[in-house]
């Protein structure tokens, strides 16, 4: 062995052993120690460069970010001076007991207030979400501002690309935001041409956020729509055909106050990834009327969050909830808080049921989804497979009261890494129309039993195994 390969020998074990020290060190939970030493012993190489990648925890670099702060207040006294403005405490008596530890809760996280009197339509068929969409861009005075994780250069995203670009040459300020690494297929003359036509493009993963450092890893999975500061899109649909015409989605279309709360944090972000500065924030508030008696919270959540919000309130909602909890989800990979909180609220009677696809739209993560399922059934948890279509869904409906409907999946990267958005509905008559979509697609479904998975041949339990280990990466 030359001098020099010993010294690359020598430099390259230490490097492996001291990013070995850091993983100890960090005091993540088991789990995910023990998957990262995993990956770094056994494949070191790679394993390497995945951590640098993928594996360093941002959420408690955070430090005072004054920017942000400025940033709040501004748009902040554009809703206090908004004319009308509903003070929540006004109607905080309609919450209902149980439920008002959990808004205090979210309210804890950024841009997070809970909002009154939203008209708020359901959306699960894929075809009606674009249909709303292009009719209400087409009707556009003002702006138009768009957030995406998936925007498919195919014929649905063509044709609202289009209407972008005419939009924009008719004097609407359109703003648009890409997840670069999401959409790296997709060639900059794309992009190009939506900005030689006056449309704001910007992309999210190139942007240098003040508290948090450029990584792939942290990934920007919301979906937002914003015209006119009036009306709101958010959920689960991305701009594609597969959401169109394929698979079976929910979104909502907002009218209200909630839209604001949209609006803000499209325009946050906007500014971080160094989108053209606005000056006037006003216009982007414009007065909104009550159209129901329903409570709303939407919360953006971020791996620079404090706390992970979403993944706190889904475990608190589950230990608050009396009768049943109805999940929909594409990945279920539950961190191992979350999976005692499904257990314990299964074994002490709650009517817990998950919805998910039979395959998923990644074979490798079946067998990671599967190995959770035998310990889900001894509990009591009902599981539904349906065959055939991929549920891209996230929804949770509790008690006849609480809906959730957003864009993190039940795993860990949307819940602890990627940037998302949920929204927290606290209406009767939402919640009942949640539950009956979930009770009649479960005629579309298979029901899991106990015995007959425990039946499944011994080289997919074995496959099982290997991929649990490595689920919080995936």
């Amino acid at each position: 062995m030359s001098v020099l390969s010993l010294i690359f020998s020598i430099i390259y074990i230490l490097l492996i052993a001291g990013t070995i020290l850091v993983v100890v060190s960090e005091n993540r939970t088991p789990t995910k120690t023990v998957a990262w030493l995993l990956v770094l012993v056994f494949l070191p190489a790679i394993g390497l460069i995945f951590y640098f990648v993928f594996g360093q925890d941002s959420r408690k670099k955070r430090h005072s970010d004054a920017s942000y702060q400025k940033f709040s207040r501004e748009v902040l006294s554009c809703l206090v001076q908004n004319p009308s403005q509903v003070d929540f405490e006004i109607h905080q008596h309609k919450v209902r007991k149980e439920y008002t530890t959990l808004i205090d809760l979210l309210e804890k996280s950024d841009d997070s207030r809970t909002t009154y009197g939203n008209d708020v339509e359901v959306i699960t068929i894929g075809k009606r979400k674009f249909d709303a969409l292009v009719e209400d861009l087409e009707n556009a005075k003002h702006h138009i501002h768009m957030e995406y994780f998936y925007f498919r250069k195919d014929e649905t995203g063509k044709k609202i690309k289009e209407i972008l670009m005419r939009k924009a040459s008719e004097g609407v300020e359109v703003r648009f935001i890409h997840e670069n690494i999401a959409n790296i297929a997709v060639s900059p003359r794309f992009y190009n041409e939506m900005k030689k036509s006056g449309v704001e493009v910007v992309a999210f993963s190139k942007s240098t956020l003040p508290w948090i450092r450029r990584q792939i890893n942290y990934r920007n999975h919301r979906k937002i729509v914003v015209i006119d500061g009036k009306i709101g899109y958010t959920g689960g649909m991305n701009i594609g055909n597969e959401y169109v015409n394929e698979w079976r989605d929910t979104h909502l279309r907002i009218m209200g106050q909630a839209a604001h709360v949209l609006q803000s944090s499209f325009l946050y972000y906007f500014f971080c990834s160094d989108g053209k500065q606005i000056t006037d924030f006003k216009p982007y508030f414009p007065p909104y009327e009550n159209y129901s008696d329903n409570l709303m919270q939407i919360v953006p959540e971020s791996p620079a969050s404090p706390w992970p919000y979403l993944l706190l309130s889904i475990i608190h909602i589950i230990n608050i909830t009396q009768k049943y909890i109805y999940i929909q989800t594409p990945y279920y990979l539950p961190s191992e808080s979350l999976l005692k909180a499904l257990q314990t609220a299964a074994l002490r009677g709650v009517d817990v049921r998950i919805m998910l696809s039979h395959k998923s739209d990644f074979f490798f993560m079946d067998p990671a989804i599967h190995s959770y399922y035998e310990e889900s059934l001894l509990a009591g948890i009902k599981i539904y497979e349906r065959h055939d279509t991929f549920i891209h869904a996230k929804t949770l409906v509790a008690d006849d009261y609480l809906s959730v409907i957003g864009s993190a999946n039940m795993d860990f990267r949307s819940l602890e890494l990627s940037f998302e958005i949920n929204s927290y509905i606290y209406d009767e008559k939402i919640a009942a129309q949640n539950k009956d979509i979930f009770i009649r697609e479960m005629e579309l479904c298979a029901e899991l039993t106990l015995a007959a998975w425990k039946k499944r041949p011994w080289y997919k339990k074995f496959a099982e195994s290997v991929m649990r280990l490595f689920s919080p990466l995936l």
